[in-house]
This record gives structure tokens, C-alpha cells and sequence, in this order.
């Protein structure tokens, strides 16, 4: 998902175009990403979540080695979009997965967990992404992907031998219908509350994020790799704070982790649009991962108990708002990348995330008291 962020400069460089030009990469993913979703929700009800997981994981696997192979920047940014269709099949479903399987209790907990194992990635992903282009090319950071997905396919194989058999619904749903099910959703003000703050997120915050490695190579000398690295400080900072997800509940609660999250975010973007000194913004990347985690945590357990009726259908719709969010924001930062606003924008997004952290905190108080039981595995 992130592999890509250190290379822009260096894609740019190599095909002719500008950084703002090359993030179309970026973009391509985010958007396949978030629109694939409503796919693989029937999928997953229909075929088991755990099996359209390994299923999504095998394309995944197959796609890296093409983009590997991608002759010009439309291939690439094509191969991008592929890769993104593919992936939408994994995290989403996990999280409905584990909405079915634990109680709202502990779910923010189990989450964490699972958050913290996608942050794993997603941190080796931005540091070898950094690391492989400087010192090998960029072609061979997707070998590497595809060493990863082998790795994982061979691990989910052998868990699905272990499981019952998946018995599919009798009656699935026709695909029509889970559509018109799904716009019924939108009519809730609920969902379309928390699907509005994820929008948001998306924009201000990922949208943002795209871009901290070429900040820390145009204004504050770092090198590719290094910026990849401080990258990792980012997802680090994420990693802690699955790990101590329980504690932090317990001390701040749901409104407390949004507001200490939203205002760590905040002292970050600023730090990266004012400060001159390179330490100054490597801490900046670690406030910000700490801060968005712990924020992004809290407004994704809000979306899984935003309709927990249709917890598959409303996870894949936060999902696909998330990403939507993340694609506006990418073209929006790139064109003021490539016209030297990127300061004006950084201060902008820490402006909106200030507001949106004081909207999740405000939404917490009025979650729905629903518990879940488990269900058989799927």
C-alpha cells in the first residue's frame, strides 16, 4: 500500500515528470482500492471472508511481478490500479472478520492488533521501498512484494486445511440487491456521519501522508533512503500504540484517544510545514503516526458498529469512503506540490484535522450499545 511513496522523486526522474505527475501511482491505487470494496463484500458473505482473503492475496502476488515489468509510467500507474483492485480484498474483510468474532468490548483491542500487524507492512513497506530504489531500483522493491505474498498465501493455506468447512448462505444475496441494500445504509444518519469523517481522514491525513517522503527529500536534504526510513517512524509510532491500545482506552477513553490523536497529527503537519531542522521533522513523522493511529483506531471502531446488522456491507462502504478520501487528497496535495504550496497545505490539513478530532470525539458519545456474538469461522 505505501511502497510506493519514496519513489516518487526518483519515478518522476526516470520518466520525465514531475513528483505531483508521478503520484498518479499513488492515486491509481487509492481509488481501485475504495471502489473494489463493494465487490468483495458479497464476496466475502458468500464465499467465506478467510478464503477471499487468500483468493485476493494470490492476485496480489501475480500483479507485483507484472509491475515489476512496467515499460513506461501508464503501465506503472496501471499495474498500480490492478494491484489496488486485488488488494481491496484483504484488510477490510479481516476487520469485518474480526467484527464478527469478538465483542465490542474488546473489539478496539483486537483491532489494535490487527492494525498493528497491517502497520508492520506497511513501515517495512515504506523503508524497503526507499531502500531498494536508491540501491537497486525501484523494479526490484515489487520482487520483494512478491516474496512477501508467497510467504503469506503458504501461511493462509495452511490455516484454511485446519477450518470447518465454509458453507455458503442458502439464499446470498443477488448482487442487485446488496447494492439497494447498501444505498438503504446511506439513508441512516449514522453511517452517514461516521463515513463523512472517514472522508475526511482520507483527504486530510492519508492524503497528506502520500507526500512526507518527498517533503523530507525537496526541503530538507534527506536522501531517498533515509526518507523512507524516517518513514518508519511513522508506522513505528503506529506499532506502539497497537501495542498499548488497551492502557490508552483505558486512561483516555474513545473521546480522549481522538483528541490526543487529532492534536499529535496537528503539532506534526505543523512541524513539517515550519521547520527548517531535518531532526525537527523525522520527530514530526513519528508524532503524526502516533497521532493517526490512535484517531484512525477509534473512528474505525465507530464504522464497525456504525450498522451492525450489515457489519460486512458497512465495513466495505467505510473502507471505499476511506480511499475516496485518500484520492482527493493526493490530487489536491500534488497540485500544490508541483506549485510550491506545500507548506500552505500542510498548515491546512493540521487546520482540518483539528476539527475533524474534536467530530470523532463528539461521535463517540453517541455509538449504538449494540454487543455482537461470535460466529462460526468464514
Amino acid at each position: 500500500m505505501r511502497l510506493c511513496d519514496p519513489m516518487l522523486v526518483d519515478l518522476g526522474q526516470e520518466f520525465g515528470v514531475t513528483t505531483g505527475e508521478a503520484s498518479a501511482v499513488i492515486a491509481a491505487y487509492a481509488v481501485s482500492y475504495g471502489v473494489l470494496q463493494i465487490v468483495y463484500g458479497p464476496l466475502g458473505d458468500r464465499w467465506g471472508k478467510l478464503r477471499v482473503i487468500g483468493a485476493s492475496s494470490l492476485v496480489c502476488l501475480l500483479i507485483s511481478l507484472l509491475t515489476a515489468l512496467a515499460p513506461t509510467l501508464n503501465g506503472l500507474v496501471l499495474a498500480r490500479a490492478a494491484m489496488g483492485a486485488a488488494a481491496a480484498g484483504i484488510i477490510p474483510l479481516a476487520i469485518a472478520w474480526v467484527g464478527d468474532q469478538v465483542a465490542y468490548e474488546q473489539r478496539q483491542e483486537a483491532l489494535a492488533r490487527l492494525m498493528g500487524a497491517s502497520i508492520t507492512g506497511m513501515m517495512m513497506g515504506q523503508w524497503f521501498g526507499g531502500f531498494a530504489t536508491q540501491h537497486w531500483g525501484w523494479r526490484y522493491a515489487f520482487v520483494g512484494v512478491c516474496l512477501i505474498f508467497a510467504l503469506a498465501l503458504w501461511r493462509m493455506w495452511l490455516h484454511l486445511k485446519s477450518q470447518p468447512r465454509f458453507v455458503p448462505p442458502s439464499n446470498p444475496l443477488p448482487m442487485l440487491q446488496y447494492w439497494q441494500h447498501m444505498a438503504r445504509l446511506l439513508t441512516q444518519a449514522r453511517v452517514r456521519w461516521v463515513l463523512g469523517a472517514a472522508l475526511a481522514e482520507g483527504a486530510l491525513v492519508m492524503g497528506t501522508l502520500a507526500f512526507m517522503p518527498s517533503r523530507l527529500v525537496g526541503h530538507f536534504g534527506l536522501t531517498v533512503a533515509q526518507a523512507g526510513g524516517a518513514m518508519v517512524l511513522y508506522g513505528a509510532s503506529g506499532l506502539l500504540y497497537s501495542q498499548l491500545a488497551r492502557q490508552s482506552l483505558a486512561i483516555l477513553g474513545e473521546k480522549g484517544l481522538a483528541w490526543c490523536g487529532g492534536g499529535l497529527i496537528v503539532l506534526g503537519l505543523s512541524t513539517l510545514a515550519l521547520a527548517d531542522a531535518p531532526p525537527l521533522a523525522v520527530a514530526a513523522c513519528g508524532f503524526s503516526g502516533l497521532g493517526f493511529y490512535m484517531m484512525h483506531n477509534t473512528l474505525q471502531t465507530q464504522g464497525t458498529q456504525m450498522a451492525p446488522q450489515s457489519r460486512s456491507m458497512a465495513v466495505t462502504l467505510f473502507a471505499c469512503t476511506l480511499f475516496f478520501g485518500q484520492t482527493i487528497g493526493v490530487a489536491v496535495v500534488a497540485s500544490s506540490l508541483d506549485a510550491g504550496w506545500m507548506r500552505e497545505t500542510l498548515l491546512f490539513s493540521a487546520l482540518g484535522v483539528a476539527v475533524l478530532c474534536h467530530v470523532i470525539a463528539r461521535g463517540g458519545q453517541g455509538r449504538v450499545k449494540t454487543h455482537s456474538s461470535t460466529k462460526p469461522l468464514g
